[in-house]
């Protein structure tokens, strides 16, 4: 696929590769040729091993820590923009640092708007991403953000599973909007947990705002860090009478002891996209891949199509 002023080209940081090689199948398209030389010192230089001059480029590469796969991400924008590409669009199916999208406490930085300045500096013309931590990240750019949502695919994959009485849940305050959306699409009812933190990834308190009594649960969030607000979110369904717990998110970051705390909890099922490389290790882990989505997406950025019917906000 591609035109002869500005020829298509898809090409993979190492941080993404399981995912890209995915998203090529889809479209039927060739992975482009790169490296990553790394020096004896861990000093890496990507480069392309083919050209790209006057090609409209889409870099897939997600940012998790380490902080070596955001920087090989914007070694390769700029890269591409030195060897005369026309186009340059960073794919980042899960955008990291999103969590620093404000000053919560004092002498703090904004990460996750200092990472938009970055791809910006780097040359970057367009970003296409996937359930932003925060939504207003979008506006941390200067170039158009593409903000996908994996409820495109999640919730057509629920109303599938022949559960007989969906209550959606937020596993707190903050993730309401999400939850409603899943609970309007799905025409199923909403509870909320309310939690308070002792600090980061340590929750203190937790109660349920409505009933999940007889219900079948689904808990939605954007990530699964260490899975400790999530496995205690579903421990506390079932002490209030859930008939069964599962839960979908975005993002399996999955760190520490997240599979450990998901195979010994309550949950049935934990959903998450291959946004990051799929971890194994708990048999009720399971994924659902946004290659086709995020293949479709390059598609219609590539072709000036509107891309609005991707998903549900």
């Amino acid at each position: 696929m591609g035109s002869k002023n500005h020829p298509l080209k898809i090409f993979t940081g190492r941080a993404t590769r399981h995912l890209t090689e995915k998203i090529c199948d889809s479209l039927d398209v060739d992975l482009g040729l790169s490296s990553c030389p790394v020096f004896a010192d861990g000093e890496f230089e990507p480069c392309y091993e083919e050209t790209i001059r006057g090609s409209h480029v889409f870099i897939v590469q997600s940012t998790p820590p380490p902080a070596e796969n955001l920087l090989e991400l914007l070694l390769m924008v700029d890269a591409a923009k030195r060897a005369s590409a026309s186009h340059v669009v960073a794919v980042i199916p899960y955008f990291g640092f999103a969590r620093q999208d404000r000053k919560d406490k004092p002498r703090v930085s904004i990460g996750a708007k200092l990472m938009a300045d970055l791809l910006s500096a780097a040359g970057v013309d367009r970003v296409i991403t996937m359930d932003l931590h925060a939504d207003q990240i979008q506006g941390f750019f200067d170039v158009p953000v593409d903000h996908l949502f994996a409820s495109a695919l999640f919730i057509p994959f629920i109303s599938k599973m022949g559960l007989d009485n969906i209550t959606i849940a937020s596993p707190d305050v903050g993730g309401t909007k999400r939850a409603n959306t899943y609970a309007r699409m799905l025409q199923t009812d909403m509870v909320i947990c309310h939690k308070t933190r002792a600090k980061a990834n340590v929750v203190n308190n937790m109660t349920v705002i409505g009933d999940v009594k007889g219900k079948d649960v689904i808990i939605v969030d954007d990530m699964i860090d260490t899975a400790g607000t999530i496995t205690k979110a579903a421990n506390l369904m079932k002490k209030e009478g859930a008939k069964s717990v599962r839960a979908f998110a975005a993002h399996g970051v999955l760190s520490g002891p997240a599979i450990e705390r998901i195979e010994r909890s309550v949950l049935e099922e934990v959903y998450f996209t291959d946004s990051l490389l799929p971890k194994t290790g708990s048999s009720k882990i399971k994924y659902v891949s946004i290659a086709d989505a995020l293949g479709e997406a390059i598609r219609r950025v590539y072709k000036n199509q509107s891309i609005s019917s991707l998903y549900y906000r």
